[in-house]
C-alpha cells in the first residue's frame, strides 16, 4: 500500500526556516520523481518543487533560491529546505509521486505559517 507522510511543519516568523519531510512507502521510490505542493486557504494546490530520480530539480517562480528540493533513497524520503519564509508561504505542504496512476496518492501534508 502507498503511503505519504508529510512532517516538519510549524509556525515561523517571516524570515525563519524550515524543513519539511516526507516519508514514502509502498513504492519502489528511487524509481520516481517526487513533487512538493502547497494548498493555501481559499487557493488551488500548486506545485512547488520536483526532483528526478537522477537528482534534477525545478521550482516555482515563487520560491526559487529560497527553497531547496532533496531526498535520499535510502531512506525513501523527500525534503523540502524553506530559507527566507513569507507569509505567503502560508499553506498546507504536500508531497506526491510523478508517475502516472501513483500521483493520486497525497499525504495529510504539514501545515507551515509564517508569520509577519
Amino acid at each position: 500500500q502507498v503511503q505519504l507522510r508529510e512532517s516538519g511543519g510549524a509556525l515561523v516568523q517571516a524570515g525563519g526556516s524550515l524543513r519539511l519531510s516526507c516519508a514514502a512507502s509502498g513504492i519502489t521510490f528511487r524509481a520516481y520523481a517526487m513533487n512538493w505542493y502547497r494548498q493555501a486557504p481559499g487557493k488551488q494546490r500548486e506545485l512547488v518543487a520536483t526532483i528526478t530520480s537522477g537528482g534534477t530539480t525545478n521550482y516555482a517562480d515563487s520560491v526559487k533560491g529560497r527553497f531547496t528540493i532533496s531526498r535520499d533513497d535510502g531512506l525513501n524520503a523527500v525534503y523540502l529546505q524553506m530559507m527566507n519564509l513569507k507569509p505567503e508561504d502560508t499553506a498546507v505542504y504536500y508531497c506526491n509521486i510523478q508517475g502516472g496512476l501513483l500521483s493520486r496518492y497525497w499525504g495529510q501534508g504539514t501545515q507551515v505559517t509564517v508569520s509577519s
